[in-house]
């Protein structure tokens, strides 16, 4: 009883000193982010194109809402020809879309994106990279460590006179980053593993090409979000570098990416 009494007093102590602690997380100054990313779906009838240019400021590290900008210029310059397209913004705040027509990138073509935000020019440069379509999607019943798991087997062939880098978009936000390196020119087929919680749904698969310098950038940001969680393009919590250039003042970094993609989908149904 004396004993009890002891562990009692003790933790009665412990908890009434307990302090709420502060931390003081330095913000810094806001940067731009810029994402400029598009998908060009030249398997589909018509040929479509998705994407635009969503422009927002750094937060600090606690926050999960960017703030957004929606003043800003922004346009597009197609280098062979000298020809422009402008972007205006559209119904969501800070995502840019084309003013008049549709933005439909052509390969062996570079493509200039400009951003004059409070008088400063950012300026990225980049080509149309090709992908490699999907050649079927399945549904497995492998499981990882818990059991509970979704397994989908993707099949595709790449091609063989070029070294290709793909990116993967398994909906949801999830990502995965491929080179193909050890199966160049061959059929190939992986698993991806979802948890449970896709259960019968409908999943739309991507595959998009990407340059090795984006593909490396998007393995940096993919391992960023498995430690903090979260879509990996949105800010990322650590300053990582893209492809895009302050002419004006180069101490004032954007982050962020300009990208163009060949891309192929695939809808599928998770089944329980």
């Amino acid at each position: 009883m004396k004993n009890l009494l002891f562990i009692l007093i003790l933790i009665l102590v412990f908890t009434s000193c307990e302090d709420v602690v502060d931390v003081d997380v330095p913000n810094g100054t806001p940067q731009l982010v810029i994402d400029a990313s598009f998908e060009l779906y030249t398997n589909e009838n018509p040929v479509t194109v998705e994407g635009g240019v969503r422009l927002t400021l750094s937060a600090p590290f606690f926050d999960r809402n960017a703030p957004t900008v929606s003043n800003a210029d922004v346009f597009i310059t197609n280098k062979n020809d000298d020809s422009i397209i402008n972007f205006i913004e559209s119904g969501e705040a800070g995502f840019y879309i084309p003013e008049i027509t549709d933005f439909l990138p052509e390969f062996d073509t570079q493509y200039e994106l400009t951003v004059i935000y409070q008088n400063e020019t950012y300026i990225a440069t980049t080509q149309l990279i090709p992908t490699a379509p999907i050649d079927s999607i399945e549904q497995g019943d492998a499981t990882l460590f818990d059991g509970d798991e979704t397994e989908i087997i993707v099949t595709f062939t790449d091609v063989a006179d070029r070294d290709d880098f793909y990116l993967f978009d398994f909906d949801f936000s999830l990502f995965l980053a491929s080179e193909d390196r050890f199966y160049q020119g061959e059929s190939f087929n992986f698993s991806y593993f979802y948890e449970n919680m896709v259960v019968g749904q409908e999943v739309t698969i991507k595959i998009l090409g990407v340059d090795e310098r984006y593909y490396n950038y998007a393995n940096l940001l993919i391992e960023q979000s498995e430690q903090d969680g979260g879509n990996p393009f949105l800010a990322p919590p650590a300053v990582l570098r893209g492809n895009i250039i302050n002419t004006t003042n180069q101490n004032n970094i954007a982050l962020g990416y300009f990208n163009l993609s060949e891309a192929d989908r695939f809808e599928f149904t998770i089944q329980p």
